[in-house]
């Protein structure tokens, strides 16, 4: 099953080659269609909302109730109620502390000068429908926002016959302010421009299919999004003291996903790669998503043998995976050489999908080797700030002719006359 190669300059350049192309760009076609529904909706506005949503999922849009929203609740086992509430507890403590706060202070010339942190206004939040049901998406996407002072956040998902209990409890538990039923590249549009009783947002964020992904990319500009997502991946470095049954699970949790995912072993020991692949046959045979597994494993799927540690670091950061899992004597030791990871993950106890559920870091990570430059989606992407400047006479004084001498530099006299006249 998974396709064992040694690390030899090349051949580990082809493995980097394979998951850049996976995720290459969207259709042409899904562009164009894409665009032709962004253009409608701004042109008319909630007219073409409904057109599209009737056209595509046999509905027109609709805003679900509050009393929707407790009856989904009611409905929901006791013991998921309690594990939502349990990640939601995490997420917010998580959230909680990595809010930055407002602040002030006296520069080197004796002025005042500081930055206000402000959450944003309003915040969209897309949750996929039909057979995708992610609950904790709905967490991990609105509690960072209410965290981080969004006055309202907005749910979408589309419009279908039985919506999703579990779905609709997870943003009660969240505190989701508004849920309405649109979906696909209409429900962007939507948000972006404004549609009847649908609001424009100030940031979308939320996994769609290929037409939202699309759709947002078109959006951006016009509104801030997380992150265009592609296929998911793990990557896990691993020595000899690596246990193969738990590394095979971890492995098989990613390519579970999609037959685009990638689940990549990188380890200086044969024998351990040998013995996981043995594991990832023996464990498929009772996974429900078997087909996907196997098609996922065949195509992205590989373990790199590599001389040495450094070498898998070297690798690892220039794959610069989502998910980056290191089950070593001591991970620790490996952590300050992680340059490019969405998250990392540290020892044989704590599995990637502790943080997809439960630990309270998000699981929106940047995928495709764009952990390079950015980040986790966290409170932090639900804040602006804003920079405060205020000098009295006695500290503008001083520093009066450098300024007027820089914008005279520029060729702004108006800028130099701002300064000079208050001091004439």
């Amino acid at each position: 099953m998974l396709n064992i190669t040694f690390a030899d300059g090349n051949k580990e350049k082809a493995v980097i080659q394979a998951l850049r192309d996976r995720a290459a760009s969207a259709n042409r076609v899904i562009e164009e269609a894409v665009r032709g529904v962004m253009e409608a909706v701004r042109k008319e506005g909630y007219g073409a909302v409904e057109r599209f949503s009737l056209q595509f999922d046999h509905k027109a849009p609709y805003e679900i109730s509050r009393e929707t929203l407790e009856k989904a609740y009611a409905n929901c086992p006791r013991d998921l109620i309690t594990a939502l509430e349990h990640a939601a507890g995490n997420i917010r403590d998580y959230n909680e502390k990595l809010l930055p706060q407002s602040g002030s202070w006296t520069s080197p010339d004796g002025g005042k000068v500081g930055r206000v942190v402000r959450g944003l206004t309003r915040v969209g939040v897309y949750v996929p429908g039909g057979t995708a049901a992610y609950p904790s998406s709905v967490l991990m996407n609105v509690i960072p926002a209410k965290v981080a002072g969004v006055e309202e956040v907005v749910m979408v998902t589309p419009p279908t016959d039985n919506l999703n209990d579990v779905v609709l409890a997870a943003a009660r538990i969240a505190g989701v302010d508004r849920i309405i039923a649109v979906g696909g590249a209409q429900a962007v549009a939507a948000l972006t421009y404004g549609a009847g009783f649908i609001p424009k947002v100030d940031k979308l964020v939320g996994p769609g299919n290929a037409y939202v992904a699309a759709a947002k990319r078109m959006a951006y500009g016009a509104l801030d999004i997380d992150m265009v997502a592609g296929p998911s991946e793990v990557l896990v470095v691993a020595d000899e003291t690596a246990d193969p049954k738990f590394v095979a699970a971890d492995l098989l949790s990613q390519a579970e996903h999609d037959k685009l995912a990638s689940s990549i072993l990188l380890t200086t020991s044969r024998e351990l790669a040998e013995a996981v692949d043995a594991e990832m046959i023996r464990q498929t045979g009772y996974l429900e998503r078997s087909e996907i597994v196997e098609s996922s494993i065949q195509d992205f799927g590989c373990a790199v043998v590599c001389t040495d540690m450094a070498q898998a670091m070297a690798l690892a950061n220039e794959i610069a995976p989502e998910h980056l899992e290191i089950v070593t004597k001591d991970p620790n030791a490996l952590l300050p050489a992680v340059r490019n990871a969405g998250a990392v993950f540290l020892g044989s106890w704590s599995p990637e999908p502790l943080g997809d559920y439960l630990a309270g870091p998000n699981h929106v990570l940047p995928t495709s080797g764009t952990a390079r430059f950015f980040s986790p989606l966290s409170v932090t992407s639900f804040i602006k700030t804003m920079s405060v400047i205020e000098y009295d006479r006695s500290a503008l004084e001083p520093i009066k002719d450098q300024i007027i001498a820089i914008a005279r530099s520029e060729k702004l006299t108006a800028h130099a006359n701002s300064i000079q006249v208050r001091f004439e």
